[in-house]
C-alpha cells in the first residue's frame, strides 16, 4: 500500500466570499463558496508539484463535507486521515471584500475574514477532531507534516495536534509550521499567543508573514528568529509582493517577488510552503549546505506562491511543477 510522504494537518472549508463589494455582513445578498483550509491547499499543491501528499482533519456528516472530501480526492490528495462528526457542521467562513470589482481581482488586502454569522468559532466540525483516531499508520510512512495555528485555538482538536506531534517525533516525521493567524477563529484569542508559542518549541521548520513574525518575535529577521528557536532547522518570512527573507541551515537571504499581474492571491503563502516542502523533498536536508542551492529553493517555492495568484480560487489556480519550471525558465 501505498502512504503519503507529506500529511498537512488542520481544517478543510468553504470560504463564503461576498458578491457584493464593500458591504457589512448583514447586507450582503450572496455568496460565493471556494473550497479553501490552509492545509487542504497545501495538500493539493504538494500533489501537483509531484509529492503525495494526504489531509488529516475533519468534516460533518453534510453536503459542505462531502463535497470537500470529494474535491480532495479527485485532485490526488490521500484521504484516510479525514474524520466525519455526526453533528457539528463543515465550516464555512464569511468573507468580506472592501475594493470594488470582480470577485477574481480581489486580493487578500481587500478582504476581511467576517465570521461565521450566527455560529461561533468552536461549533465546527473540525474543532472536534479526534486525537485518538488519528492513523498512526500515515505518521509511521510519512516523511514530513505541515501544521497551521488554527486548530490549536479548540480543546479537542488542540490535543489531536499534540499526538500528532508526538507521533512525528516518534517516526521523525519533519514538522513545518505555518503560523496563518486569524484572530476571527480564536473564541479567545488572548490565548494564542501563548499556545503557539508552545508549539513554536517542537517543529523543525517555520513559516511566518512579517507581521506574525513581528507579532511573535519583535523582528522580521529570519536569522534572529532562528537563533531565538533553538534547534529549528529553517525559518522563511514572507512579505507578499515584497518577497521573502530565509534562514536554511547557515545560510540567510532575501529574495524579490516575482511581478506578476495577480488576480487573486488567495493561496498564495500556502502555494510557497508546498513549494519549499517540494524542494525539502526533493533535495534533502543535506543540501542546506549549499547557499547557491538553497536560493533556487527558496525562489522555487516564491514561484509557486506567485502562480498561484495568476487565476481565481487557491485550489484551481495551483501550478504543476513543470509549469513552475517554464515559469522560472521565462523569468
Amino acid at each position: 500500500m501505498n502512504y503519503p510522504r507529506v500529511l498537512c494537518l488542520g481544517e478543510v472549508l468553504f470560504d463564503l466570499l461576498a458578491d457584493q463589494a464593500g458591504q457589512p455582513l448583514e447586507t450582503v445578498k450572496s455568496w460565493t463558496p471556494y473550497p479553501g483550509g490552509a492545509p487542504a491547499n497545501v495538500a493539493c499543491a504538494l500533489v501537483k508539484l509531484g509529492v503525495s501528499a494526504g489531509f488529516v482533519g475533519c468534516v460533518g456528516k453534510d453536503e459542505p463535507g462531502e463535497s470537500l472530501v470529494q474535491l480532495l480526492a479527485k485532485e490526488g490528495v490521500d484521504c484516510r486521515g479525514i474524520q466525519r462528526h455526526e453533528t457539528a457542521p463543515t465550516r464555512q467562513v464569511y468573507v468580506l471584500r472592501s475594493a470594488e470589482g470582480d470577485i477574481a481581482s480581489a486580493t487578500r488586502s481587500d478582504r476581511t475574514f467576517a465570521g461565521f454569522k450566527d455560529a461561533a468559532p468552536d461549533e465546527f466540525a473540525d474543532t472536534y477532531l479526534s486525537a485518538k483516531d488519528l492513523s498512526v499508520e500515515l505518521f509511521e510512512h510519512a516523511e514530513f507534516l505541515v501544521l497551521g495555528t488554527l486548530e490549536m485555538a479548540y480543546p479537542h482538536s488542540r490535543e489531536a495536534i499534540n499526538r500528532a506531534l508526538k507521533l512525528a517525533d516518534i517516526y521523525d516525521v519533519k514538522v513545518l509550521l505555518d503560523v496563518n493567524r486569524r484572530d476571527v477563529f480564536w473564541p479567545n484569542p488572548e490565548e494564542s499567543p501563548a499556545l503557539i508559542a508552545e508549539l513554536l518549541k517542537r517543529i523543525d521548520f517555520l513559516k511566518v508573514t512579517v507581521e506574525e513574525a513581528e507579532w511573535l518575535f519583535n523582528t522580521t529577521d529570519p536569522g534572529a528568529i532562528t537563533y531565538r528557536l533553538d534547534g529549528i532547522e529553517g525559518v522563511l518570512v514572507t512579505d507578499g509582493n515584497k518577497g521573502c527573507a530565509y534562514c536554511l541551515g547557515e545560510n540567510e537571504g532575501i529574495l524579490p517577488a516575482f511581478d506578476v499581474n495577480a488576480s487573486d492571491t488567495t493561496g498564495a503563502g500556502d502555494g510557497f510552503v508546498a513549494g519549499i516542502v517540494q524542494q525539502i523533498c526533493q533535495h534533502g536536508i543535506s543540501s542546506f549546505q549549499d547557499a547557491e542551492k538553497v536560493k533556487l529553493m527558496v525562489q522555487f517555492a516564491t514561484a509557486v506562491g506567485a502562480m498561484t495568484t495568476l487565476k481565481p480560487g487557491a485550489i484551481a489556480a495551483q501550478p504543476t511543477r513543470a509549469e513552475v519550471e517554464a515559469f522560472l525558465a521565462s523569468h
